[in-house]
């Protein structure tokens, strides 16, 4: 989920992934690897002199997948003896991924995806939109689907997605995406005389469903010279995705009334200097997680994620009393949401589709102490003392131990887990990063007073319209 992907030539990766090779990219570390050739992934790098083993081609988006199979091909070697997983990997940068998995489902042959990843802002392309007729249902992968679900115990919204137009799933995710509000302990203490859960979760309306309580905690903490959040985006994620409609509805553009209220909560904030104006993935914002911003800031919406790759990389240290690492906390939120995620779909047309099946369910369903699952809830994916995240089965998580020192000990999962219960995953479209984009955009330019409120409703019409030729 980490956002700031390395950027690799654009001209470069068309033209590797068309060969359906590993394009060269960066890993975490910022080192330089190539998916399928040098790389000393144990899935990568496994190829067999003889040319017994059978290719199964994955494309994706970053090296999480081809990591997580790297520690499948350790653990399973019956496996690895027979298969070798080739990753073909193109960062979302500038719009190059979709179009070239498109492109290469589409011609189909040895060199097309076997499966594939679909992150939130496009899953439903994928699942249920114009790419769906090839994502080959669970069922077909050797997965009794409807038990597994269960007895993982996958949260609601996770398998609407991933379920296709006939009632079958398609896709499945590997994290638990479900969103809570991160809020800093030492300016709850200060403002709010406690820096327990319960406590700023009572502040902000915790379960209402509103944003009343929120105003009211505003004001508090305006008083007290804080913002309650960066910039009018930290609320974003929490509108759009507890809305009860998407953007498109009987193939008409449709402007839910959550989302449309957006206008007034961003204008809200800036208006009367609840916030910083920053905008999210800006320096500005990431700055305001280490208290470098205009003014101190309460907190952030969002889910587990954003807790390991965004604010612990720019907290401004990487233990207690550096920078802000340690002064955080969690709660339930006034809104339940969601926020992104990556869907595993298989190809319709794989001839490989038990050993995708093996490979899928153990990433997204086992749930033993040997399954993904479990050694990533745990952090223990690559030894001990990894990250530990929220995955997508509450059932592991039940079993698995949250607690983070950057939280000042909490036990996140205590969180989590009952806040994937509460988003909603039927007001997706397929078209949602393109719409979202232009959305802001006009929320930006009413709150700016660069136009009236209306005007920037009927140019965010108008935009959609002319790209997207939906009215």
């Amino acid at each position: 989920m980490k956002k700031a992907l390395s950027v690799i030539s654009a001209i470069a990766l068309l033209a590797t992934s068309m060969a359906a090779t590993g394009c060269g990219k960066k890993d975490d570390e910022g080192n330089s690897s190539s998916g399928s050739g040098s790389s000393s992934s144990s899935s990568s790098s496994s190829s067999s002199s003889s040319g017994k083993k059978e290719t199964i081609n994955l494309w994706t988006f970053t090296d999480e997948v081809p990591k997580m199979i790297d520690k499948y091909m350790e653990t399973h070697p019956d496996f690895a003896a027979k298969y070798e997983v080739v990753p073909t990997i193109i960062p979302t940068t500038d719009g190059n991924y979709q179009p070239a998995l498109d492109k290469a489902l589409q011609a189909g042959g040895k060199d097309a995806p076997d499966f594939f990843c679909a992150e939130a802002a496009f899953v439903l392309k994928y699942t249920q939109g114009d790419m769906a007729s090839y994502a080959a249902p669970y069922k077909e992968l050797g997965i009794d689907i409807d038990k597994a679900i269960a007895d993982a115990d996958i949260a609601k919204y996770s398998v609407e997605i991933g379920t296709n137009p006939s009632g079958d799933v398609v896709g499945l995710g590997y994290q638990a995406t479900g969103g809570a509000f991160i809020y800093r302990r030492s300016i709850a203490k200060d403002t709010f005389g406690s820096d327990d859960p319960a406590k700023v979760a009572e502040k902000i309306g915790a379960g209402t469903g509103k944003w009343d309580k929120f105003f009211e905690a505003a004001e508090e903490l305006k008083a007290k010279g804080y913002a309650i959040v960066s910039g009018d985006g930290d609320i974003w994620h929490a509108v759009e995705n507890s809305s009860d409609k998407g953007w498109i509805v009987d193939d008409k553009l449709t402007i839910d009334t959550k989302r449309e209220e957006f206008l007034d909560l961003s204008k809200k904030l800036k208006d009367n200097n609840y916030h910083n104006d920053t905008e999210d993935w800006s320096e500005a914002w990431k700055a305001d997680m280490r208290d470098e911003g205009e003014k101190k800031v309460l907190g952030f919406y969002g889910p587990a994620w954003l807790i390991n790759y965004t604010l612990a990389d720019n907290c401004g240290g990487s233990k207690a009393g550096e920078g802000t690492y340690g002064d955080w906390g969690v709660c339930e939120p006034n809104v339940g949401f969601f926020w992104g995620g990556t869907w595993l779909i298989a190809n319709k047309d794989s001839q490989k589709k038990e050993a995708v099946g093996e490979l899928i369910n153990w990433i997204t369903l086992d749930c033993t102490k040997d399954g993904l699952q479990y050694m990533w809830a745990n952090g223990t994916l690559n030894g001990e003392g990894g990250t530990k995240d929220c995955v997508a089965s509450g059932t592991v998580m039940a079993m698995s131990d949250g607690s983070l020192d950057f939280l000042g000990g909490q036990n996140m999962f205590d969180v989590f887990v009952p806040a994937n219960q509460f988003a909603n995953g039927k007001n997706l479209t397929q078209y949602d990063e393109k719409i979202n984009q232009k959305w802001r955009g006009q929320v930006r330019q009413y709150t700016g007073d660069k136009k009236s409120r209306d005007a920037a409703i009927k140019d965010f019409k108008q935009e959609v319209a002319d790209e997207l030729d939906i009215k």
